[in-house]
């Protein structure tokens, strides 16, 4: 049950605008609530460090590859790794792509605006002549269609991209629960700030992209586009992946009559800020395979919380999400807080009143979002960011 007091804002998440605003988080503070993000990240940190080394490989030395059958195996094909490929005991890179393919749908930011520029084009051109030089059947499908090729170039991009943004994220969240072991994070604030810290010591890091063909580097993205790691890979990431996302299968019609799903695609409500926790582990929900690849490295004091609720580890893929969807709300906090013209809770009448705004632009699209679901049983007291469990 979630209540408040408050009634100086009209707004129907003006709790949360208050509670951001006096220091808090999206996300209760409480002991439970640390431990399920921490640990959950944690196991999600080992999942992308897997992810963002395998996009980058494909984006480094699968470039143009048309039918790379062993684009998981990292260069490394053996018998065994095709048995336990074969077998699906293996972590599901299908994800990493489906991600990808989010961020490459939806566009925004910088590297969308690149990726359609003049010298995007003359230099992924040059690197396709290289690449197709000697290769016959590839220049006649060039030929016949010129814009085939560039394409598949743009999604190299990216791979390269999205892997560059993954590999800040990973160490991010590894180190996040080597300072919970330490006694160093110990509310839900502290990982807050952990994150939001780490997000803008890398804000400024170049995204570029390269391939080596035949010796020769060929520079596809290069320093000089002036693309960054926070605006042109986090912010265009959080938009597609945490706020938009796409419909799944099975899930709603995608029969245009049947209007299920959106005309605008801005209008999109299917990212991981607003998914039900409960489809995991049906066939066609993309998220089930990241939760699969989670329970394989969850830290024991995680894995035993999940043991002693009352399915135990019968629905293990939906505690896994749970968890995961309330460490997103706080990474999401991070970005807010980031992100905001000034500070929270700054005492400045005009500031105050540019942060309102910019809080309740945020709020207006959590309205069909999780974020009362993972309140859980907790009261919420704006005012003082306490937390009390009814």
């Amino acid at each position: 049950m979630l209540t408040s007091t408050f009634k100086s804002s009209k707004h129907p998440l003006a709790m949360f605008i208050d509670r951001l605003k006096a220091g808090g988080a999206l996300l209760p503070d409480s002991p439970e609530n640390v431990v399920e993000v921490v640990g959950i990240l944690k196991s999600y940190g080992v999942v992308l460090d897997a992810y963002y080394n395998n996009l980058l490989y494909i984006a480094e030395h699968q470039f143009l590859v048309l039918f790379p059958f062993f684009k998981y195996f990292n260069g490394e094909i053996t018998i065994e790794k095709l048995l336990r490929h074969w077998w699906h005991d293996r972590i599901n890179f299908e994800y990493a792509e489906y991600c990808m393919k989010t961020m490459m749908w939806h566009g925004g930011g910088g590297l969308d605006a690149y990726l359609d520029s003049e010298e995007f084009k003359e230099r992924s051109q040059a690197a396709i002549q290289a690449k197709i030089k000697h290769n016959w059947p590839m220049r006649g499908l060039s030929s016949l269609f010129p814009d085939f090729l560039q394409e598949q170039v743009r999604q190299q991009c990216y791979y390269s991209a999205l892997g560059q943004f993954w590999g800040v994220m990973a160490p991010m969240f590894l180190t996040l629960s080597d300072r919970y072991d330490r006694g160093e994070i110990k509310s839900i604030s502290d990982v807050v700030d952990h994150i939001r810290i780490g997000l803008v010591e890398a804000a400024t890091k170049p995204i570029t992209y390269a391939v080596n063909i035949g010796g020769t580097v060929y520079e596809i993205i290069p320093e000089s586009a002036g693309l960054t790691f926070l605006a042109d890979t986090a912010i265009p990431y959080v938009e597609a992946v945490f706020f938009r996302g796409t419909p799944f299968p099975g899930t709603v019609s995608f029969n245009a009559q049947a209007d299920q799903v959106p005309r605008d695609q801005s209008r999109f409500e299917y990212g991981a800020l607003y998914a039900d926790p409960l489809p995991i582990g049906g066939a066609g929900i993309p998220p089930t395979q990241l939760m699969q690849d989670m329970r394989h490295f969850l830290p024991d004091y995680l894995h035993d919380i999940y043991r002693r609720t009352f399915r135990e580890e019968d629905d293990l893929r939906v505690q896994i999400c749970q968890s995961f969807q309330k460490s997103m709300y706080c990474v999401t906090t991070a970005a807010i807080q980031g992100l905001a013209p000034y500070p929270l809770n700054t005492t400045d009448p005009q500031q105050a009143k540019a942060v309102r705004i910019y809080l309740e632009k945020w709020m207006d699209r959590f309205l069909q979002s999780q974020l009362l679901v993972v309140q859980g049983d907790y009261m919420v007291l704006p005012l003082t960011c306490e937390v009390q469990k009814v």
